[in-house]
């Protein structure tokens, strides 16, 4: 199973890479098919939202059949497939479908590998290997910034992205041959998401993971670089490096989060707290937009620091979990994260329409964002408040 791991982190670090490099090709896309950053935001915001989509049938096929065949069909098809079909993209729409194909794939591949965890381990160490997971995961997240933006100066974007579409393949056909299903859960009960949901502690979980996600995933997947070109006028090499450290500090940050459940004996105040200082870094770029570039990138990775709490909130939610759910509960969770951020993404042209109304100046339009972002946090913090905690 240790093998099998080890591919699951190399696939979720696909689908870390693929949630986050329209960044790093919003500048390249829109000269060469014309997409407007409200479209591409759309393309992006259609990958989290297919990916949502996919964790009810997920969760099912989860505890029925297994991670493995799970993960490696799905993220064969939907993975490389899509891929394949963004690197011959010539119109957005061709984008927006090709991110949609993109989601699906990826939508089981971390689903899968904390299925693996719930079942093989003890929940004790849910936390910590949830966090080795999305952290070592997320060096596909630091490839989307500047490592992306070399190979697109040196291959062109098109051969780069089929290449990817290669690699997801290859990645799906090791997930096949090295990962091992756990032992099969027997129960009298055959159990739905209706059954999750009928638990009273999760309520206040789900409701704060449609928030928390949505700063960092946001502004590292697509926002930063508009924001950064817009304010401060700098090319896409600028962008690759201040979102190579928005990645980093995100890394770091999952690793972080990981242990401090046994440390400090509590979930839900290490997430709180975590993401209050988040929120607090939102409001400080809404203050100061354009105070300079070394503050924007600061302040940038801080809010994907702080805001690398997702693996110790899951933990907290699994705590409520029976065996039988385990499936359909880690999806359910997932399903209120990601798709969060896919309807905020989707939404853009509103979204964009009502925070630019009456602005001058670019500034002041982010201005707006980053306080937008900063009210979505404060008000799943009020919600978080009535959370039950669990303990390591």
């Amino acid at each position: 199973m240790r093998l099998g791991i080890v591919v699951l982190i190399l696939a979720y670090g696909m689908s870390q890479f693929f949630r986050a490099f329209m960044a790093v090709l919003a500048p390249t896309l829109t000269t060469e098919t014309g997409a407007t950053v409200e479209q591409l935001a759309t393309a992006s915001g259609v990958w989290f939202l297919t990916f949502a989509a996919m964790q009810i049938p997920i969760g099912e096929a989860l505890d029925r059949i297994g991670p493995k065949l799970t993960a490696a069909v799905v993220f064969a098809v939907g993975g490389a497939g899509g891929a394949a079909m963004f690197s011959m993209a010539t119109e957005p729409w061709h984008i927006t479908v090709a991110m949609g194909l993109i989601g699906i794939g990826c939508a089981p591949v971390l689903m899968a590998s904390y299925y693996i965890f719930a079942r093989t381990y003890s929940p004790a160490a849910f936390a910590s290997l949830a966090a080795m997971m999305v952290g070592l995961g997320s060096l596909g997240n630091i490839m989307s910034s500047a490592p992306l933006a070399w190979a697109i100066e040196a291959f062109g974007w098109r051969a780069t992205v089929l290449g990817l579409a290669a690699l997801t393949l290859t990645i799906a056909a090791l997930i096949m041959v090295l990962v091992e299903n756990p032992e099969r859960v027997t129960h009298s009960q055959k159990g739905s998401v209706l059954d999750v949901l009928k638990i009273p502690a999760l309520w206040p979980i789900l409701l704060f993971l449609m928030v928390i996600y949505v700063p960092s995933a946001a502004l590292r997947g697509l926002w930063s670089g508009p924001y950064l070109q817009s304010v401060f006028n700098v090319d896409g090499t600028v962008i690759g490096n201040v979102t190579f450290f928005m990645a980093i500090a995100m890394i770091v940050g999952s690793f972080a989060y990981g242990p401090l459940d046994r440390v400090f004996g509590t979930r839900k105040w290490i997430v709180w707290v975590g993401n209050f200082m988040g929120m607090l870094a939102c409001v400080a770029l809404a203050i100061w937009p354009d105070r300079g570039l070394l503050s924007a990138t600061i302040l940038l990775s801080a809010i994907g620091f702080f805001g690398a709490s997702y693996p110790m909130i899951m933990a907290h939610g699994r705590g409520f979990l029976p065996p039988h759910l385990v499936g359909r509960g880690v999806t359910l969770m997932n399903l209120c994260s990601i798709g969060a951020v896919g309807l905020i993404q989707t939404s853009a042209k509103p979204l964009t329409a009502a925070l630019w109304s009456g602005t001058t100046t670019a500034a002041e339009s982010y201005s707006r964002l980053f306080a937008f972002f900063a009210a979505l946090l404060a008000a799943g913090l009020i919600v978080y408040l009535w959370s039950k905690d669990t303990k390591a």
